[in-house]
């Protein structure tokens, strides 16, 4: 364990979050002997302490903390004071993760060279390309141990991928897989192969599936540069008389106030925590928050478009035996405008298990024919639909009038669907329902969305300041030690799972802030 760093060293850099962006970075920047104050908001649990149960699991890991919601989405009136289920603790929402890493395309680097004027959304093409990436792209995958990279075998296929490579083959689909998922096949990097548990979303019990809470912050401690202080809330982000960031205050469990000085520092608190920071760090010099000449923080919001569907066989499936998301088709990821929208999606199994399938399968339902579905559990196959959604700029993080346990105001995520984003859902509810249809499905149940697992686009990437909050290294545009380290910096969603590229950037940016800092420029 690194030994304690003073909270008056202004020689550290302080990362805010310890998830895909922020404990990646956090290590990356310890391999190189720069030291490190990572604070995070939440507790440290470990494989020993995850619950195979997913009512206590939620209550164990889940961000809970006050928020409100507006706009016409689903979840608004599903979910209002939960409209993002990420991970309050060490590792942040790479504890729950899935483990889907997919590299975005090369066309949604470039949506508004590729799509062209959408009426009401936001496009930006981003400043970087998938050639500046894939060096990047190659060393995630390899930190992550994806399967079907680096000459890793994909993961057998449970009963619920077998449904759906059955139906992908009527469909004719041609690309479809148990995924490239960062969860062992086989034993590597001294974490065990999948047990095929079933229980992704709680926490991988084996540490087969990959989280910086037990691979990337335990190895960056090691090195001595690293300090992880937990439940350690940030507040508000200081700067000095040139506008520079000089220190980092939060409360600690008990709710006293500390201030860390730094000589950098780092937001990776997801994309509806960082812009709240920024915007709660206004000032007189920033009036408007930090980062915000531009007016974009918070602005953007992406969640990816989401849905499920599921099918009601004749005999059993059991779907929840066995990894969550290991199985994917890839055939509608493409941009193909002749199916009435641009962009793409995926189509990934997922389950969930009986209290899950109750709260989400029709919210607020109830009567015989819900009955009749819960009867039909064990009969379930299931898959996730998500894809590219439009970035508006009137979708957001905003100051809430509600605060916090800690007096700030809390974040108000507001969300309108584009019409672009009803017009892929409905396609995709379509295919889903027509895949489990040409193999004898007795029913079909498509599913509103869950609560947002897919935060994006917030503090979003640009290579001119007027058009968003960071350039393409994560560096504000308006503040030069100040950089945004997680998905809140994408300038558009693809349609891929974002955590590959949440976890290249980070390395990305470890090698751009390490070298700032050798040559004086940071």
């Amino acid at each position: 364990m690194s030994a304690p760093f003073d909270l008056t060293d202004d020689s550290v850099v302080v990362i805010i979050g310890t998830g895909a962006g922020g404990g990646v970075l956090a290590n990356e920047l310890a391999q190189k002997g720069i030291s490190v104050v990572a604070l995070e908001a939440g507790g440290r649990h470990l494989p020993q302490d995850y619950i195979n149960d997913e009512w206590p699991s939620f209550g164990q890991l889940a961000w809970t903390d006050m928020r409100t919601t507006s706009g016409s989405w689903q979840v608004a009136k599903d979910f209002p004071n939960l409209p993002a289920w990420i991970v309050k603790a060490v590792g942040g929402s790479t504890v729950h993760w899935a483990g889907a890493s997919l590299r975005i395309q090369e066309h949604e680097f470039r949506t508004k060279t590729e799509y062209g004027n959408i009426d009401g959304a936001n496009l930006l093409d981003w400043p970087i390309t998938l050639a500046d990436l894939e060096p990047y792209y190659e060393k995630a995958e390899n930190k992550l141990g994806v399967t079907r990279t680096n000459g890793i075998e994909g993961l057998p296929g449970n009963n619920n991928f077998k449904v759906m490579k059955a139906g992908a083959d009527k469909m004719g689909y041609k690309n479809c897989h148990t995924g490239r998922m960062a969860i062992n096949s086989a034993p590597r990097d001294g974490r065990a192969a999948c047990q095929q548990l079933g229980f992704c979303f709680q926490g991988c019990k084996m540490g087969a599936k990959w989280s910086s809470a037990y691979v990337d912050i335990p190895q960056g401690e090691a090195t001595g540069n690293l300090e992880v202080r937990e439940h350690a809330h940030v507040l508000k982000i200081e700067h000095d008389n040139n506008g520079q960031v000089s220190g980092v205050l939060y409360a600690d469990k008990d709710g006293n106030q500390h201030l860390q000085k730094c000589r950098v520092a780092c937001v990776a608190g997801n994309s509806i925590e960082s812009p709240r920071l920024l915007l709660n760090s206004a000032s007189s010099m920033f009036p408007d928050g930090l980062a915000n000449s531009s007016g974009m923080v918070g602005k953007n919001y992406m969640r990816h478009m989401t849905g499920s569907v599921y099918g009601i066989f004749e005999n059993p499936v059991h779907m929840y035996r066995g990894t969550t998301m290991a199985g994917i088709i890839t055939d509608e990821s493409v941009n193909n405008p002749d199916r009435g929208f641009v962009g793409g999606y995926e189509m990934e199994t997922v389950s969930i298990g009986p209290a899950f399938t109750a709260a989400f399968l029709n919210p607020g339902a109830w009567g015989r024919e819900f009955a009749a579905s819960m009867d039909s559990y064990t009969n379930m196959a299931g898959m996730w639909l998500v894809g590219e959604d439009m970035p508006q700029e009137s979708n957001g993080i905003t100051l809430s009038d509600e605060k916090d346990q800690h007096g700030m105001p809390a974040a108000n995520v507001h969300f309108d669907d584009h019409p672009n984003d009803v017009a892929m859902r409905n396609h995709a509810y379509k295919q889903g329902m027509a895949l489990y249809d040409s193999v004898g499905a007795t029913q079909t149940l498509p599913t509103p969305p869950y609560p947002s697992t897919h935060n994006l686009g917030t503090n979003r990437m640009s290579a001119k300041p007027s058009d968003g909050v960071v350039n393409k290294h994560g560096q504000s545009h308006d503040i030069k030690n100040l950089f945004v380290s997680d998905g809140s910096q994408f300038t558009t969603g693809a349609a891929e799972n974002p955590t590959l590229t949440i976890v290249s950037l980070a390395i990305r940016q470890a090698d751009y802030i390490a070298e700032q800092m050798s040559s004086k420029g940071l």
